[in-house]
């Protein structure tokens, strides 16, 4: 299910929208602040946002700007002008659309929807080029070694990076502590199968919401570990 920020101050008109959205199949989380939505966005991942320009303590364009800064997320700015001007400065500093109030919901959902399939088709190309993979909030990049949770950069070392990004070339794959071990460190190498555990630890410690209930890396008992990518 697509996840969608809406941030207005137009508290009837927002819960109708999220109303609206929610029998089309999306996930709206709804904020009325500038500080409320850049926090929500900060804090979490999302396939599209909808901005007022008009907020009471900031403008929508200022946390546009903000968010095209940290993401090509898709933007639809929504305002009650109608002038040259907004629009302008709405498209110049990164937005996808500009819709003007009053609207139909209805095409509101259809520039989303449109929106989101351009940017899915857009990402999957470029991530085929370049060996990123996406699964949910997380995103591994091969060829540069770097690991993106909700937006944020995670540090990792070399050996954390490649036990994650083998498991997840392989999701649902089963592999055990000595394969692990064999593939990353090499079957030259003489070491102990624990390496693996607190290897494993200290990666879910970075990528998990909840360490103790991971929700990528599971534990087989007896087995060994596998990636899964949560819906």
């Amino acid at each position: 299910m697509d996840k969608l920020l809406l941030v207005d101050d137009e508290v009837e008109l927002a819960t109708l929208i999220k109303d609206f959205l929610r029998n089309e199949g999306y996930d709206v989380l709804i904020k009325h602040s500038f500080a409320a939505g850049k926090e929500s966005f900060d804090n979490d991942a999302f396939n599209a946002v909808i901005l007022d320009i008009n907020l009471p303590d900031g403008s929508g364009l200022d946390l546009c700007r903000y968010i095209r800064d940290k993401s090509d997320v898709p933007i639809i700015m929504l305002s009650a002008r109608s002038g040259d001007v907004d629009k302008i400065m709405g498209f110049g500093l990164g937005s996808d659309d500009y819709i003007t109030k009053p609207f139909s919901a209805s095409v509101l959902s259809a520039r989303i929807r449109a929106h989101i399939n351009r940017y899915n088709r857009l990402s999957n190309s470029k991530d085929n080029k370049k060996g990123i993979k996406r699964f949910k909030d997380l995103v591994i990049d091969e060829e540069s070694y770097e690991v993106i949770l909700n937006n944020e950069k995670i540090d990792f070392t070399a050996k954390e990076f490649q036990i994650l990004n083998l498991l997840s070339n392989h999701p649902n794959r089963v592999f055990t502590k000595e394969q692990l071990f064999n593939q990353i460190w090499g079957y030259d190498d003489f070491g102990d199968m624990n390496t693996i555990t607190v290897h494993i630890r200290k990666i879910r410690m970075k990528i998990e919401a909840n360490s103790k209930q991971p929700t990528y890396i599971k534990t087989v008992w007896g087995v060994g570990y596998k990636f899964e990518n949560p819906v």
